[in-house]
């Protein structure tokens, strides 16, 4: 059994992917330029998840309307690392947080929001451990866009093909082509601002 609170991504020694859905004109233009550009905006919060069965949680396997596009996004880790060691988590935990009003406080001035939510299933079940969504507020997107980001891949057609066999009841054959998830090593002192206890 994983852990409640664990990270698990796919990642290599230099680089793990993120996950993000968008409408298709966000999509397209990003896709073509190879980075985000506009639609997509520089000045409101972008949520990266390295889950990517939480994704198609949220977006109900790219039917919700304005994320219709899954795309994958390969970071550096420098730069994932660094978003972490920036954030906040979204709720207050007396394992993390003196008080609630020192909560309150970093929440003010956090640059990174994280949450932690139910992991899901191929068949969209709630496990009993925790997937991690982080949250780049307008101050480091542009950092985010414009160094951490290697590579942008269209994962759509993947997307749709695992969703299909899952309708048709081919759950195993679905699982194998899910991507390669396994828990993400964090700094002990990421983990104590981080992972409630």
């Amino acid at each position: 059994m994983a852990k409640e609170y664990e990270i698990r991504a796919d990642y290599n020694r230099e680089t793990l992917i993120v996950y993000q859905a968008y409408s298709p004109e966000i999509a397209n233009a990003t896709l073509q330029a190879g980075r985000f550009v506009p639609p997509f905006s520089l000045q409101r919060m972008t949520w990266i998840k390295p889950s990517f069965l939480w994704l198609m949680h949220r977006s109900h396997w790219g039917q919700k309307s304005g994320q219709e596009r899954i795309l994958a996004i390969r970071i550096t880790r420098s730069g994932w690392e660094k978003a972490l060691s920036l954030a906040v988590l979204t709720s207050f935990h007396p394992s993390v947080f003196f008080s609630k009003k020192e909560w309150e406080e970093q929440m003010k001035t956090a640059q990174v929001h994280v949450q932690w939510d139910p992991e899901r299933s191929l068949q969209n079940k709630a496990f009993p451990y925790r997937s991690i969504q982080i949250g780049l507020s307008r101050h480091i997107i542009q950092e985010y866009v414009e160094k951490w980001i290697v590579e942008i891949q269209d994962y759509t057609p993947l997307t749709q093909k695992i969703s299909h066999l899952l309708h048709c009841g081919e759950s195993d054959n679905a699982k194998k082509l899910l991507p390669p998830e396994k828990p993400y090593p964090i700094p002990q002192e990421i983990s104590a601002r981080l992972v409630p206890r």
